[in-house]
C-alpha cells in the first residue's frame, strides 16, 4: 500500500522560511515524479515544484526563486524550501506521487503566513 506524509507546515512571519518534507513508501520508485501542490481556501489546488527520479526539477515562476524542490536523503523522499514567504502562500500544502499511471496524495500541511 502506498502511503505519502507530509510534515514540516506551520505558522510563519511574513519574509521568513519554512521547509516541507514529504517521504512516500510502499511504492516500486523506479521512474516517478514527486510533486508539492498547495491548494488556499476557496482556490484550485496549484503546482508549486515536481522532480523527476531523474533529479530534473521544474519550478513554476509564481513561486521561482523563492521555492526550491530537492530531493531528501532518500529517493523517495521530496523537501521543499520556502524562502520569503507571504501572506498569499498560506495554504495546505501537499504532496503527491505519480508511478505508472497511479497518482497518490498525502494528507496536507497547513502553512499560515501571518504577523
Amino acid at each position: 500500500q502506498v502511503q505519502v506524509v507530509e510534515s514540516g507546515g506551520g505558522l510563519v512571519q511574513p519574509g521568513g522560511s519554512l521547509r516541507l518534507s514529504c517521504a512516500a513508501s510502499g511504492g516500486v520508485f523506479r521512474v516517478f515524479v514527486m510533486g508539492w501542490y498547495r491548494q488556499a481556501p476557496g482556490k484550485q489546488r496549484e503546482l508549486v515544484g515536481v522532480i523527476t527520479s531523474g533529479g530534473t526539477t521544474n519550478v513554476p515562476d509564481s513561486v521561482k526563486g523563492r521555492f526550491t524542490i530537492s530531493r531528501g536523503n532518500a529517493k523517495n523522499t521530496v523537501d521543499l524550501q520556502m524562502d520569503s514567504l507571504q501572506p498569499e502562500d498560506t495554504a495546505v500544502y501537499y504532496c503527491n506521487l505519480a508511478e505508472y499511471g497511479s497518482y497518490y496524495w498525502g494528507q496536507g500541511t497547513q502553512v499560515i503566513v501571518s504577523s
